[in-house]
């Protein structure tokens, strides 16, 4: 298998009893990106991340972390270092600090002093709870805990990341911040598979999707080429009056597909032509004195996109 690939899948399935949870999935993830994997609810996406973090025994198919094999029935202690694993429940002890909490998990991963004690204080850093190192787990809020989890996760140095539903419940102010952090951990080379239902944080973090649906990855590819191929080019304009003028302008170009109503005064206008094409119907709109105060593309958003692929189902 290529060493340039962080993941690789073949054929990689799951079935609980009756319930095929993840179904002949081929998954391929290059070194250094940040893969989104979305989807509905029971889809797949925690059993697939958790077959890719040794948590779930394959039913059948294989997983390759990094070109080496990986399997839950053999021991890899090599390969699993190399992956930081945050689960969708992020677990804490509530009877430890936070600086105990780390300090266990360093241990765990058998990290030596001095080493040992001077990581906890990086992680503490770049999490930004050097300030709560010695509180107790219950005192901290759930953003706190959530980037506590993440710091767990990372402590051991790996580099890939398997993120499911790391910002579920957290407020835009803690999305961000995590937000943020995963930017750093990519900047410095690790590769990043994250699951999330909120699509605006997919869209500005990630390089490729994965679209998952009843246990199918029925969609695998760059977000610039799933933009290409799915979304639809939109166009906002507003006037400052002869809003009706202007819907009959829209009715003459052949390159307009339908418009809604944004406002008294704005459109968004569905637009099958090019820039080369969108700048002819400004000009035309000039020339028949509408009085245009806003007239700029509109990129469509990833949620409506996923949305045309919902009911997708493999063939």
């Amino acid at each position: 298998m290529s060493t340039e690939l962080a993941i690789q899948t073949t054929g990689l399935t799951k079935q609980f009893g009756c319930h095929l949870a993840v179904n002949n999935v081929d998954l391929e993830i290059a070194s250094g990106e940040v893969y989104g994997l979305i989807g509905p609810n029971g889809a797949g996406k925690t059993t697939l991340i958790r077959m890719l973090a040794g948590a779930e025994a394959a039913t059948t198919g294989e997983v390759y972390i990094n070109g080496d094999r990986f399997s839950t029935d053999e021991n890899h202690p090599v390969i699993k270092r190399q992956i930081g694993y945050l689960p969708d429940d992020f677990p804490v002890y509530e009877d430890l600090t936070v600086e105990d909490y780390l300090q266990y998990f360093a241990r765990l991963y058998q990290l030596k002093e001095p080493r040992r004690s001077r990581r906890v204080l990086e992680v503490l850093d770049f999490v930004q709870l050097g300030h709560k190192r010695k509180s107790l787990i219950p005192s901290l809020s759930r953003g706190m805990k959530q980037r506590l989890s993440l710091a767990r996760t990372i402590i051991h140095e790996p580099i890939l990341l398997l993120l499911d539903e790391p910002v579920s419940g957290l407020d835009p102010i803690a999305r961000q911040q995590f937000r943020e952090m995963i930017k750093i951990l990519q900047a410095a080379g690790m590769t990043i598979l994250i699951s999330s239902h909120v699509l605006s944080d997919l869209a500005e973090l990630c390089s490729s999707v994965g679209v998952m649906e009843l246990g199918f990855l029925v969609e695998s590819t760059s977000l610039q080429n799933l933009y290409q191929k799915l979304s639809r080019n939109q166009i906002f304009i507003s006037v400052l009056d002869k809003l009706d003028l202007l819907e009959v302008e829209l009715k003459n170009c052949p390159l307009v597909r339908s418009w809604e109503r944004v406002s008294d005064r704005s459109l968004k206008v569905e637009f099958t032509g090019e820039d080369a094409e969108a700048a002819d119907l400004l000009r035309s709109m000039i020339e028949a004195s509408i009085p245009i105060s806003q007239f700029h593309t509109i990129q469509e958003s990833l949620e409506s996109i996923f949305l045309k692929l919902g009911h997708q189902q493999p063939s």
